[in-house]
């Protein structure tokens, strides 16, 4: 199989779990009837808590997350591959000062979990006039990126700020992956500046199809997320586009323009060594 229909939910969570859980089941069943093939879903699409305490406090243990249960029964019976979006999971590992993970979960159509991903980069940014993010606070980082088979080509495991960095995607794509996730929660400031920018870049560098869902309106202590979930060619062209409201997109996936962009512009093969002179000032 050389195509296939993705899907990009976008939800506007809010910071109660079983509040969220019946929103994103309809979602899901909407882009069901859409035929599509592959699903994507947002970071912290079970629950939106900028509150470091209670988001502690609300994150369940893996094996008790509600929304792992309902991605499995959602994608054995649609028998559909479901990427699940971010949950925060407490986590038991002694070894780390953080005990809550920011974890992507990957469901194949049997319903079983295939892969997994924690965000690696902490968004820590100060963004002016008194909005400021601390992820690390929260946040146990992860240290593995991920590349995982698709029935329809491989697939490059991201989170949200890992979109800044280039050097990962181009890690991924070497790594064999010709399809690129980036479920995010974009605040609307750097949204509106930076997303289509950062995900059209990450296709264009690659030569990957970029599936980029993400969070959209406004949340618990006045929070906003951009939307504008994105299904990017690797030409860098964008098929579809979620705007800034609740809804599901579609786009037909043809993997045989990876091909294509990479023939025309082989830059994965094209690294070389270079070393950094720093000049002084005489």
């Amino acid at each position: 199989m050389t195509s296939f229909k993705a899907a990009c939910i976008q939800n506007n969570a809010q910071n109660n779990i079983s509040d969220n859980l019946p929103i994103v089941r309809s979602l899901i069943r909407e882009a069901v009837d859409l035929k599509a093939d592959f699903i994507a879903l947002p970071e912290c699409v079970s629950l939106m808590e900028p509150d470091a305490k209670a988001l502690e406090a609300k994150a369940p243990e893996e094996k008790n997350h509600p929304f792992l249960s309902m991605y499995e029964d959602e994608a054995k019976s649609s028998r559909t591959w479901i990427l699940g979006g971010t949950l925060a999971v407490k986590i038991t590992d002694k070894e780390t000062e953080n005990k809550v993970a920011n974890r992507l979960y990957l469901f194949n159509p049997l319903g079983k979990i295939v892969a997994t991903y924690d965000k690696i980069h902490m968004f820590d940014v100060d963004l002016g006039n008194g909005l400021s993010y601390k992820e690390s606070a929260t946040y146990s980082p992860g240290n593995k990126a991920v590349v995982t088979p698709l029935p329809w080509g491989n697939l490059g495991l991201s989170i949200c700020y890992d979109i800044r960095f280039a050097y990962l995607y181009r890690a991924l794509a070497q790594a064999g992956a010709n399809i690129l996730c980036a479920p995010s929660a974009f605040t609307k400031i750097t949204g509106q500046a930076h997303w289509h920018i950062l995900q059209r870049a990450r296709a264009i560098e690659t030569g990957c199809f970029v599936i980029s869902p993400g969070l959209c309106g406004n949340h618990a202590q006045g929070k906003e997320t951009f939307g504008h979930s994105v299904i990017i060619d690797p030409w860098g062209k964008v098929l579809a586009d979620a705007g800034p409201d609740v809804g599901v997109i579609t786009a037909k996936i043809d993997m045989e323009k990876v091909t294509e962009a990479r023939h025309k512009v082989p830059a994965l093969t094209h690294d070389a060594r270079f070393k950094v002179n720093r000049g002084e000032i005489d």
